[in-house]
């Protein structure tokens, strides 16, 4: 059976992620009081820009093939055209840096469910174990929540690269930022800081603490009325 053209993408990624130390995963939720909004999703790879831009020029580097401009792009593509396909999603735009190595696809969706469903479908083509997120907004009494279940997993497909492959988390990072219209009275996560605006929540968790369990996303966050 052909591979999902997400999983393609995931692919890609993680050839990159073999090839450099420093990246950060940045997901970015903007939520209106009616429960439309915007996700963006980005691969920040800036801080190891001068070292990829000699490696692209390679065949292959730790035993993995070195993708292409055309390949990356051709990911991107895919990965937009799937968006496109899914149910009050809208709006789907990619952006690829390639000086910089900064890669980003951003879409509007109706509702935050439309995302849980997206997730939930990769998660079942891919039959993935690597943990699960999902978002609930309850827009009558401004209550915005994710849940996020770690699976030990995560650990285990860690445990099984080789040493040279493990380091490259060392300094990785994934943040994640929930902006809204109103501003947020309280929010119960400890690793997460609301903005001097107060309209932002930002939570930046270390790829080790990800992968060792003690980075946790869970979050409510309740709207001033």
């Amino acid at each position: 059976m052909k591979s999902p053209s997400y999983l393609k993408y995931s692919l890609l990624l993680l050839m990159f992620f073999s090839i450099t130390s420093c990246f950060e995963i940045i997901e970015e939720i903007d939520l209106n009081s009616d429960g439309t909004g915007t996700m963006t999703f980005t691969l920040n790879m800036s801080r190891s820009k001068s070292k990829l831009a000699s490696i692209m020029l390679l065949d292959s580097v730790n035993g993995y093939k070195v993708p292409s401009k055309a390949d990356i792009q051709k990911g991107l593509n895919d990965m937009v055209s799937e968006l496109k396909k899914a149910e009050g999603i809208t709006n789907v735009v990619k952006t690829a840096d390639y000086e910089n190595f900064v890669f980003s696809v951003k879409c509007d969706f109706n509702k935050i469910e439309n995302i849980n469903k997206i997730t939930n479908k990769i998660t079942s083509q891919q039959k993935s174990n690597s943990g699960s997120t999902s978002y609930l907004f309850d827009d009558k009494n401004g209550v915005f929540k994710r849940k996020y279940v770690y699976s030990s997993q995560i650990k285990k497909q860690y445990n099984k690269l080789k040493t040279e492959n493990k380091k490259i988390f060392d300094d990785a990072s994934y943040t994640v930022i929930y902006r809204f219209d109103k501003e947020v009275s309280t929010q119960n996560n400890n690793q997460a800081k609301v903005s001097n605006s107060k309209k932002a929540v930002m939570q930046r968790v270390s790829a080790m603490d990800v992968i060792n369990g003690t980075g946790d996303f869970t979050t409510h966050i309740q709207l001033k009325k």
